[in-house]
């Protein structure tokens, strides 16, 4: 026993307090601490006082009203299984979004710095005015319009104003004009084949002519409808756009309990409403789209924050895929939410959404990175690669377009998204970029250090990338990067003109005497997928080179002569024989496909406004381009 030893309650030095006394005493100061620390949010808004307390990176101006608070594929090999398309925020961001309230990306941005002149011809001296218009609207702020957040008519004046060309649009020379009513031609048929055999279903299967629902989506239906929506308004189908509309608001049930892709949901029906909402301004496609929103926010209850693919819409519960290695995360579905989940917060006024995508930034800048490349699969328990597999193709594609768009999104404030692309297409330059015997430059994959000389349908989108990325990067860089968007644009040309149907396969090979060739039965398949067409629609307004029109019209023309048939458009098995044997599946994405054809064809004038329009998901595409690199 201890000679020191006092009596219960006594302090050491037998002059303490009673502990009686001093539990009395600590529960009266706690008390009066935390009246005075309250105090201070009862008193009149002042944001001086607020951002004592308030955390860095909280922003004041985006908060959650009381009428806005939320309630609560193709088999084969796992890069197939994704069917569908392509597929946070450190200290260091310098997008704004922390410490000055009104200072965000995406719409909030357009209400700023767009709304604000929206009767103004657009100007590169505009375009740069970050001091003045954060001072305007901090300003604004204090004077109490922080709650006004997004306002679609303030939008609206930008977004209407007429972006097309002389006539609007209407091309000079007849034989463009029936190019482009062709391919408008085509979208009526496949949507009135879709409508007669296949109304509410996911997709058309126009073969057997019925509908499709597939176990993708949870439990959602009507995929083709959603993903429709921008291409019939824009193309001007007006009536089949009412009948979409009315279907969502009567019967998009989103109180589904089925087992979705985190990814697919995202970029089909969140993004497909988002586009939607901001074309029209329509308040059903708002309501829509912050309800499901909201019921993919439980796949990010992870250790790391990083998202798992596979939730479950009713319950929240969400797990990995079970083919992904180790139970990891793929790079391009947690990748591929940032544009979508910015305008989540923006629309419904809740930060979570952004608060959660920021943290997939933070992670990702924190966690070394072989010869700065990013593999694709990542543990969400352990914040750790699992494999070291590099592809701009399935599994990684749509990450680096999500980091240039972002960046675009943010009227080049996102000076992190910048940073993060510019790095990654510097270490894809040095270890994946290959030029082929024939002298075909393609984009290889990487397994651990060693090349596989593959490229697959999916990066053939990183020509049109690569090409809207190239005036924001090194100056000395931007006519390299030009010449590398064409050399990988004409590389997946010519994995469309060496099939006899003049349709690419799902991947193709250098290795072995190949040249943008498939060797494998299993790479021979085309489901219809818009990758290649959407890099020459950015080619075609990048550059005016006639090239990408003509070999858009090459498509259209192997598309009718070998996937039409009497009820809609079908995948076809390979794309090297003479006699097709068809897949029986108009994909819902076939209809983003189509505006990106009549795009082609449109004629425009210069009109950017990148703060606008790069929140366009992937299921969306780029159809954008009829407001964005507008030539």
């Amino acid at each position: 026993m201890r000679n020191d030893a006092v009596l219960p309650g006594v302090s050491a030095s037998g002059m303490g307090l009673r502990l009686s006394q001093k539990f009395v005493f600590l529960l009266f100061l706690s008390g009066l601490v935390t009246l005075c620390f309250g105090a201070l949010f009862f008193l009149p808004d002042t944001m001086r006082l607020k951002r004592i307390f308030l955390s860095k990176n909280e922003n004041p101006a985006v908060t959650v009203g009381s009428d806005n608070v939320l309630s609560k594929k193709v088999p084969g090999d796992p890069e197939h299984q994704r069917a569908g398309l392509k597929g946070g925020e450190g200290a260091t961001v310098k997008l704004k979004v922390s410490r000055k309230p009104s200072v965000t990306h995406g719409a909030r941005t357009v209400e700023r710095s767009v709304g604000s002149r929206a009767q103004d011809e657009w100007s590169p001296a505009k375009a740069h005015e970050p001091a003045a218009r954060d001072e305007r609207v901090t300003s604004a702020a204090q004077n109490g319009q922080r709650g006004s957040a997004y306002s679609y008519e303030t939008f609206k004046k930008c977004l209407l104003k007429p972006p097309l060309g002389k006539n609007k649009g209407t091309p000079s020379d007849s034989e463009t004009l029936q190019r482009r009513e062709k391919v408008k031609e085509m979208m009526k048929f496949a949507w009135d084949n879709y409508k007669r055999y296949a109304w509410g279903k996911n997709e058309l299967r126009p073969l057997t002519k019925n509908g499709h629902i597939g176990n993708m989506f949870g439990g959602l239906r009507g995929a083709s409808i959603v993903d429709s929506l921008d291409t019939l308004y824009i193309m001007g189908l007006m009536e089949e756009y009412e009948e979409a509309k009315e279907w969502i608001q009567d019967n998009l049930d989103l109180n589904s309990n089925g087992e979705a892709s985190l990814f697919e949901v995202n970029i089909r029906y969140v993004g497909g409403l988002l586009s939607a909402y901001y074309l029209t301004g329509a308040e059903i496609f708002k309501q829509k789209v912050l309800e499901l929103g909201e019921k993919l926010l439980p796949a990010f209850n992870t250790p790391t924050g990083i998202p798992r693919g596979v939730i479950n819409l009713g319950s929240g519960t969400s797990w990995s895929w079970g083919w992904a290695s180790a139970g990891s995360s793929i790079l391009a579905e947690f990748g591929t939410l940032h544009l979508e989940f910015v305008h989540l917060s923006e629309l419904s006024r809740n930060p979570l959404f952004t608060e959660k995508v920021m943290n997939i930034r933070k992670l990702l800048n924190k966690i070394e990175k072989p010869h700065g490349l990013y593999p694709n699969f990542l543990s969400p328990v352990s914040g750790n690669w699992v494999q070291h597999h590099v592809s701009i193709g399935g599994l990684g594609d749509s990450f680096y377009e999500y980091l240039i768009k972002s960046f675009l999104m943010s009227d080049k404030m996102d000076q992190e998204a910048q940073k993060m692309y510019y790095s990654a297409m510097e270490a894809i330059e040095a270890n994946l970029v290959q030029k082929s015997p024939g002298g075909l430059t393609y984009v290889a994959e990487w397994r651990g250090g060693i090349l596989d000389h593959k490229m697959g349908h999916l990066a053939c989108f990183s020509g049109g990338m690569i090409g809207i990325g190239a005036d924001d990067g090194p100056a000395e860089q931007k006519q390299h990067y030009l010449d590398l968007a064409a050399e990988i644009t004409h590389t997946c040309h010519e994995s469309y003109s060496r099939s006899a149907t003049k349709l690419g396969p799902e991947a193709f090979r250098f290795d072995a005497g190949a040249e943008a060739t498939a060797t494998r039965l299993s790479d021979r398949y085309y489901i219809l997928r818009p990758e290649v067409i959407e890099s020459y629609m950015y080619m075609w307004r990048l550059t005016h080179d006639p090239k990408y029109r003509e070999w858009g019209w090459e498509a259209v023309e192997a598309l009718e002569k070998h996937c039409r048939v009497e009820a809609g458009f079908s995948g076809i098995r390979d794309v090297y024989a003479s006699t097709v044997s068809h897949d029986n599946m108009q994909q819902s994405f076939f209809l983003i496909t189509l505006i990106l054809h009549h795009l082609l064809e449109k004629s425009v004038s210069l009109r950017l406004l990148r703060n606008v329009f790069f929140f366009i998901s992937k299921s969306s595409l780029c159809f954008l381009a009829l407001y964005v690199w507008i030539i």
